[in-house]
Order: C-alpha cells, then sequence, then structure tokens
C-alpha cells in the first residue's frame, strides 16, 4: 500500500487555499499527479507544510513526522509537491533538494491540477 504525503508552502496554506481541498480531492479522485493510484492501494497520511521561507525547516518537520507516526506504524512512501511550492516559491529547487537528499523515498512534483490558466478570464 502506498502512503502518501504531501508538502506544500506554509504561507499558502495558512493563508489561502482553506485546509488543501484541491489537493485531497484531488487524491480521492486520483486526479492530476494522482493519477498514478488510480489501480493501487493508496492513502493518504498527512499535509506537511514546508516550515516558512526559506525552507530551513523542512527536514526537522520530516523527522517529525517519522516520530509521531512510528509508533502508529505509518510512514509515508511518497512524497508529493503541492503546486503553492512547485509554481509559487523562490526556494522551490532548495526545498525539493532538501526534502529528495533526506526523505529516502520517491519525491513526486504536483498533487491537482486545478488551477485556472487566467485568473479572470
Amino acid at each position: 500500500m502506498e502512503k502518501i504525503l504531501i508538502v506544500g508552502c506554509k504561507n499558502t496554506m495558512d493563508d489561502v487555499c482553506i485546509g488543501c481541498s484541491r489537493c485531497m480531492v484531488a487524491f480521492n479522485r486520483r486526479e492530476g499527479a494522482f493519477e498514478r493510484y488510480k489501480d493501487v492501494d493508496a492513502e493518504l497520511i498527512g499535509i506537511l507544510n514546508c516550515g516558512g521561507c526559506p525552507g530551513v525547516s523542512i527536514i526537522t518537520r520530516l523527522i517529525q513526522v517519522k516520530l509521531w507516526n512510528t509508533p502508529l506504524n505509518e510512514q509515508p512512501t511518497k512524497i508529493h509537491i503541492g503546486p503553492c511550492l512547485a509554481d509559487h516559491c523562490q526556494y522551490y529547487d532548495d526545498v525539493v533538494t532538501k526534502i529528495q537528499v533526506k526523505a529516502g523515498i520517491e519525491v513526486i512534483e504536483g498533487t491537482h491540477s486545478y488551477m485556472p490558466p487566467k485568473v479572470f478570464a
């Protein structure tokens, strides 16, 4: 079974994204980057923010996920990077590189594809 952890932007998640519902909807529907799980048993086990600019605490936050979930026998097998981080973060390359180097599991850019191409068109 795949266990999915989503990592997004702290600023966006706290102020704009309203509980990251689009990421969860896409996962439940197996749309966007989650289409890969269409015929796979998979669970969303968490949504984590980067810790804030410039992403210096992302590794500490991943360690916390491991520590808090170890007694539950739940660990992520895949990490997805939300569009709030992938599309808008000036520190994206550094944050994702840190995650890839330390996580030891596959890191996938993307979650949902529900962003409109134009805001007011």
